[in-house]
């Protein structure tokens, strides 16, 4: 972007709030504009920078989940930036090629954009479809859980508006909603296998999840400038349940086949998948 003389974007900087008449209006941050001026009189009356309330903000609503990791929080981002330059956000009508390529120029590996997704396990749509706000992208959109990652692999035959959208595709269940790009990662030979690791192991998405943040959440700055302050975020409660299809799904509801599986995944991987779809003879073949 220097070189075209495109300047801004620097990471984790709260630009975002410090530069909102601008960057709210860009079509992937529709609907962020709330929050922000919510958040922003928060951080002028503290005296905390914009990038630093952003990120404790985030770190101390996830540990609300059931589930969730304990996300570390750094303290210590400066309180200057410039607008960021529209289109850097992957959208949900982006091609998986146009997600990994913008994703990797931030520094971010196909499996790191994967761990990242881990928060759609706690998110709703407002305005892919606006007709049906707060639309969950699982079951169990309360709990930071694997159920996203393996209600993702269904075959999807549903609407939950009244058509699909830029951006949709059909859902497995009444009252989820399924994005095109989270449908496409859960399928391409890129992303499939850690895709199929985090629906089925509940440390997996937690850790993978917090390792991910942290390197979001110190894009663009010194992190040895930084002071870990994670002792302020409070301690999620544990999961609930270990991962399960939902009622009245089976292995005939998964997109992909076993076979597909052993040829982009590790044997464990596929042991893992089946066993939660309670597939003993097909565990014992693989042994």
């Amino acid at each position: 972007m220097f070189a075209q003389g495109r300047f801004g974007g620097n990471g984790a900087d709260g630009s975002i709030m410090a530069h909102s008449e601008i960057e709210t209006t860009f079509h992937a941050n529709d609907g962020i504009d709330d929050i922000i001026e919510l958040q922003r009189p928060f951080a002028l009356r503290h005296s905390v920078s914009f990038g630093d309330f952003i990120q404790f903000a985030g770190a101390v609503g996830v540990s609300n989940c059931p589930g969730a990791p304990r996300l570390a929080f750094l303290a210590g981002r400066l309180n200057a930036s410039l607008p960021s330059p529209d289109l850097l956000v992957p959208e949900p009508s982006d091609s998986v090629d146009t997600i990994i390529a913008r994703m990797g120029d931030a520094g971010f590996s196909p499996n790191e954009v994967v761990d990242l997704l881990a928060s759609h396990t706690i998110a709703a749509q407002d305005h892919v479809d606006p007709s049906i706000p707060g639309t969950p992208f699982d079951s169990t959109p309360g709990l930071f859980d694997t159920n996203f990652f393996l209600e993702t692999l269904l075959k999807g035959n549903l609407t939950p508006g009244d058509r699909l959208n830029v951006g949709q595709v059909a859902s497995p269940l009444a009252g989820e909603f399924r994005l095109q790009s989270d449908f496409g990662l859960a399928r391409d030979s890129r992303t499939a296998c850690e895709w199929q690791a985090l629906a089925t192991s509940q440390t997996a998405l937690q850790s993978r999840f917090r390792n991910a943040m942290l390197k979001m959440s110190t894009l663009g700055n010194i992190v040895t400038a930084l002071i870990d302050c994670s002792d302020v975020i409070p301690i999620p409660s544990a999961a609930l349940k270990g991962p399960t299809l939902p009622a009245g799904k089976s292995m005939a509801d998964i997109e992909a086949s076993v076979g597909l599986w052993l040829q982009l995944c590790t044997l464990a991987e596929v042991i893992s998948l089946v066993q939660i779809l309670s597939l003993p003879h097909i565990v014992r073949r693989f042994r």
